[in-house]
């Protein structure tokens, strides 16, 4: 079919159109354990794998439209105690046993709530309980190591040992994706005889989207063998919906026949992988490969689990330390243009006059700034027509007030003559209309990539229904030209960071001259109508000659814009303590900084910055104040709160179950996980970055909880019956 909307059925597809698949409708398993689908209200079992007879003793016949009692044991039993807390997005593990025919035989568990009131059981043999036990024992030291990591090199290797060392596979990486989705494997723990597949790269094709998707709800993934026959499950139906089964959390689940393939040409037969999701994004995986049949039972899998829940964790708190050192250097330079504008009257020729401290974090060759009209350059740069040329190609091409590219001869052909100066090109808008521009140059660099095989997927004798998955994984070299060194998420995070910087160093410079130059207030109105941030200019009486345009989103509805001080003060809810600091501006010429609250219901916290500007003479030539929406850092504070609450409830609800477990005995693997959550929050500050700190706590406080469940879990499963 050559739609290109057609999502073909599972085992249909070929590498055109993989990417569509329907994985999540398998409609079989893998045979190294049996699934049941039972009826919520009644259980019924409406659907079964046809190997049930193989691990339950009993046809499979007799087991679809029976209870789930007839199969003995104490199965029916566990599962009526668990349905409660069962949902769809979460396996719940348990110990069980069915006993038909006299037979007893013993399992663990995986159930999980399914679509149209129906509850999902995959049962395999039960794992050894020294198994458990050195499961949890490792999992402690590993949890430590990863909370001293302080990069994260050094956290990827870190967990590719620790996790080697847990499960035994042959080969355990560390797969990290760029902003292209191709991945890289940038930490490796390997069995000696191995080659290694360190630093190479694989093709985003290489894991299609639904895939990805799927990694994103179904954190691990398990192959025992890949030369496997799929059990299907029968009726491929549901009964009493015709729907088909939506396997998308089942342990169980087959793999795409595709990417059975691909493991056969790499020579892999089994594997694990385990997401690293960060900011809701996938992240990476941790992926381990074995040369041979294997299986690991639900403690190891689970101790993985909340190694990668730790590990996204620092991953995020190594991510904003990075931040953090980004927003000092951006200050510091905030700082010196602010001198060189009150000293010299101009900022521009202090940015560009040190042009190391602009190039060198950047790893730039060369820079140029655009402003008002004039062009200032340092390093190497083309002509000036080709640097204007370049403004207006980026100009043209901004998102959000920034434009990056790595390669300006392919993005733009016209401007190919100055790829031997000017190959990377990243730019950011100081004024939201393309007019003042500061950019950054890369020059050519000629890499070369190291990939796992050609990226591209050869067809077996131009049979699209043939194609196989890149039948060799050898070392594939390509050499890059024309093309810079990719920018980095660091780089554009400390782009944006200097871009907003300079916007707010800007807008004091035109406040400055609005009161300094009445003449030329039309000239630099339009400069100060651009600010996103809310100001308002007044004269040394207190009367506002300029609220900004911005100032109007903060007034409550209705508020006409103040025209002096006594109207301003009227809008807060401590009314006498803000006429009391506008007063202190005009009569004791001291600046503030501070908090006010609006008088409106639930009225904004701002952030308040009321500078003074001196006159001739000692006087107050007028003063300047800009306010700060606090709604960001109230939430960022509110979730500090919460997490240090839900840390301390849940190493109470720990301790109790320690109590009743091991009296004595505190839990070293629970405190090591919420002592890397409470270190990671301590490490978490406000940044100039896209995403707001609460989100970042936030996410930290669900990522330490569900670590902290998935191993009460892990304890409580593997607790003597």
């Amino acid at each position: 079919m050559n739609d290109p909307l057609y999502s073909p059925p599972f085992g249909q597809a070929d590498l055109t159109n993989c990417e569509r698949e329907l994985i999540h409708l398998a409609g079989s398993i893998q045979p190294h354990g049996v699934l049941l689908v039972v009826r919520d209200d009644d259980f019924r079992v409406l659907q079964a794998s046809l190997n049930a007879e193989q691990w339950l003793g009993v046809a499979h016949a007799a087991v679809v439209d029976a209870p789930l009692s007839a199969l003995g044991g104490d199965l029916a039993d566990r599962l009526a105690g668990l349905r409660a807390a069962l949902t769809p997005e979460e396996l719940a593990p348990f110990h069980c046993t069915t006993g038909h025919g006299g037979l007893l035989r013993q399992f663990e568990g995986m159930a999980h709530r399914g679509q149209s009131g129906t509850l999902i059981v995959e049962l395999e043999t039960a794992g050894p309980a020294a198994e458990d036990a050195a499961a949890q024992a490792l999992l402690a030291t590993a949890v430590r190591r990863f909370s001293e990591a302080m990069s994260i090199d050094a956290l990827a290797d870190t967990a590719v040992q620790s996790i080697r060392e847990l499960t035994h596979y042959d080969r355990v990486m560390v797969y990290r994706f760029d902003a292209d989705g191709h991945g890289e494997i940038v930490a490796e723990a390997r069995d000696d005889r191995l080659d290694t597949l360190l630093g190479h790269r694989y093709p985003a094709t290489d894991i299609p989207q639904r895939a990805r998707d799927l990694y994103l709800r179904n954190r691990v993934r398990v192959l025992v063998d890949a030369r496997y026959l799929p059990v299907a499950v029968e009726p491929r139906l549901l009964p009493h919906t015709g729907e088909e089964l939506d396997m998308s959390m089942c342990h169980l689940r087959s793999m795409s026949p595709l990417h059975i393939q691909y493991l056969r040409n790499m020579g892999v037969t089994a594997t694990l992988v385990v997401s690293l999701v960060r900011e809701g994004r996938l992240w990476g995986l941790i992926a381990c490969h074995h040369y041979a049949p294997r299986r690991i039972h639900y403690a190891q899998r689970a101790a993985v689990d909340v190694l990668a829940e730790v590990m996204s964790t620092r991953i995020a708190a190594i991510e904003n330390y990075v931040r953090t050192q980004v927003d000092l250097l951006v200050r510091r330079m905030e700082l010196r243009l602010i001198e060189a504008t009150s000293t010299e009257g101009d900022w521009r020729a202090a940015l560009m006059r040190n042009a190391r401290t602009l190039l060198q974090p950047m790893e730039a060759s060369g820079v140029a700034l655009l402003h008002d009209g004039e062009l200032l350059t340092a390093g190497e740069v083309p002509s000036t027509g080709a640097v204007r040329a370049l403004a207006g190609w980026a100009a043209g091409e901004m998102k959000q007030m920034l434009f990056s590219c790595v390669s300006v001869e392919r993005a733009n052909p016209a401007l190919a003559g100055l790829t031997p100066v000017v190959c990377g090109v990243l730019a950011i808008d100081l004024s939201t209309r393309g007019r003042n521009l500061l950019m950054w140059f890369r020059r050519e660099q000629r890499a070369k990539l190291t990939w796992a095989g050609d990226p591209a997927k050869p067809m077996v004798d131009n049979d699209p229904l043939t194609l196989s998955p890149r039948r060799s994984f050898e070392a594939w070299s390509e050499i890059v030209r024309g093309t810079a060194a990719p920018w980095s998420r660091a780089d554009l995070a400390l782009a944006r960071a200097i871009g907003a910087s300079l916007r707010d160093v800007i807008m004091q410079t035109q406040a400055v001259r609005l009161l300094i130059a009445q003449h030329q207030l039309e000239r630099f109105r339009a400069a100060v109508d651009e600010s996103p941030e809310p100001l308002l200019v007044a004269d040394g009486d207190g009367r506002i000659l300029f609220p900004s345009p911005a100032l109007a989103g903060i007034l409550p509805v209705g508020s006409p814009q103040p025209g002096s001080f006594d109207e301003l003060a009227t809008l807060f809810d401590d009314t006498d303590a803000v006429r009391e600091v506008l007063s202190s501006l005009r009569d004791g010429r001291v600046s503030w900084r501070g908090e006010w609250r609006m008088r409106a219901a639930g009225g904004l916290a701002l952030g308040v910055r009321a500078d003074v500007v001196p006159g001739p003479g000692g006087a107050v030539l007028g003063c300047i104040l800009m306010f700060t929406d606090l709604t960001d850092a109230k939430r960022t504070e509110a979730a500090r709160r919460h997490l240090e609450q839900s840390l301390t409830l849940t190493g109470q609800a720990d301790a109790r179950r320690t109590t009743r477990d091991a009296p004595g005995l505190p839990d070293e693997v629970m405190g090591a996980i919420l002592a890397n959550a409470s270190v990671a929050a301590m490490e978490l500050t406000d940044t100039t970055a896209s995403i707001p700190v609460a989100t970042l706590i936030e996410e930290l406080e669900a990522s330490a909880t569900r670590a902290a469940a998935v191993y009460a879990r892990l304890r409580e499963f593997s607790r003597p019956l």
